[in-house]
């Protein structure tokens, strides 16, 4: 029988936080109960809206247990179903993305959906009058669009969107402003990189919320944010973005300039740098000129799959402006903090960490995380 990790008491000095046991990140029935309670209950950032630019266009993603399709219907709005056959079953899109041209038909016995998920056409179907073909059409998901990308729940009763996905910018940044200056959802897609790291989902999570590795693990990071060298993340203050090095002309691997500002930035986000945590599964990165967003797939207790996009003002990546060096600053971070996380992974089984392990104070917002998963799993 599993248990519930709860954050245990370690006896440790009183500056010290307990953290999640051992048994969080390695116990196959822990992940399950989080892929029921977490991920196929909140919000979960799926597919970029622009990766399906027309008509029958479609990814499938995993969200906790089930394969979820997004596609783009003949108005042109975006839908999401369950990747399920209502027939027999059957995996409708086997395929990671593609286009059709009007239906989306079962490769098992042809059952036939139109892109609202009606069921329009099956083999002797208009021998049988008494089937409704909305009721066995397919199985539809929530879904909303924000910051350019389309966020789906399996819930029956999805959660507020506006609280608990927009809430945590406002909870970070101190006002929805902050965020929507960025416009992110008009920003074009620079480059994508794909990362399988060999590690629990909770230790990515940890690692991106915290710094008190950077003066370690980042040289090329604290060269441009000095103060990420002393140990308290950007997350650690509300509304506090860290600032860039005096000598740091942008965002980049060494310090040169990037590529201008956005135009509808206030002035005291320039020369900034801004991290969100939007749990369970998306980190968003601000800085003056582009906008980094980590979408994570826990795919099992040990493997998480994370998908980065640099994001940037139109114009940039149509004028085919060279953004190899700011994409490698962050690339650098992401190989980084991934193997620490992967170097972390085989402790989290070892008896000495069986009733886990501690924070320093700088990492107390580790342990409200720690919490909040609790709570999510009791």
């Amino acid at each position: 029988m599993t248990t519930t990790p709860t954050p245990v008491e370690s006896g440790a000095a009183p500056s010290l936080i307990a953290t999640l046991p051992g048994a969080a990140y390695t116990d196959p029935g822990v992940f399950a109960r989080e892929q029921e309670r977490i991920f196929e209950s909140l919000w979960f950032c799926a597919v970029r809206s622009a990766d399906l630019p027309a008509p029958g266009a479609f990814r499938t993603v995993t969200v906790g247990r089930e394969s979820v399709l997004v596609t783009r219907n003949r108005k042109g709005g975006l839908r999401a179903f369950l990747n399920v056959c209502r027939h027999r079953g059957a995996r409708l899109c086997t395929e990671e993305s593609g286009e059709v041209r009007r239906t989306l038909q079962c490769p098992y016995h042809a059952w036939t959906y139109d892109l609202d998920g009606k069921l329009v056409a099956a083999p002797n179907l208009v021998k049988m009058p008494d089937v409704d073909r909305v009721a066995y059409g397919l199985r539809s998901v929530a879904l909303r669009e924000w910051l350019g990308y389309a966020w789906v729940c399996l819930a029956e009763e999805p959660p507020s969107f506006e609280e608990t996905v927009m809430g945590a910018a406002v909870e970070r940044l101190g006002d929805a402003a902050s965020i929507e200056r960025y416009r992110t959802g008009e920003l074009a897609l620079g480059r994508r990189v794909t990362y399988d790291v060999r590690a629990n989902w909770k230790l990515i999570v940890e690692n991106f919320m915290e710094c008190y590795h950077c003066a370690t693990i980042h040289p090329e990071l604290t060269e441009i944010l000095p103060e990420f060298a002393e140990g308290f993340a950007a997350q650690y203050y509300v509304g506090h973005g860290a600032e860039f090095a005096p000598e740091a002309r942008g965002f980049t691997v060494d310090g040169s300039a990037g590529h201008g500002r956005l135009p509808s930035l206030a002035e005291e986000q320039d020369r900034r740098y801004y991290a969100i945590t939007v749990k369970p599964t998306v980190f968003v990165n601000l800085v003056p000129d582009h906008v980094i967003l980590h979408r994570m797939f826990p795919l099992a207790v040990d493997r998480t799959v994370v998908e980065c996009d640099w994001l940037y003002a139109p114009e940039t990546v149509a004028g085919g402006a060279d953004l190899s060096k700011s994409v490698e600053l962050f690339h650098r971070v992401n190989v980084q903090d991934f193997a620490a996380c992967e170097r972390t992974q085989p402790g989290m089984s070892s008896r000495v960490y069986r009733a886990g392990g501690v924070l320093v104070p700088s990492e107390h917002h580790i342990g409200a995380f720690h919490r909040w998963v609790t709570e999510r799993l009791a």
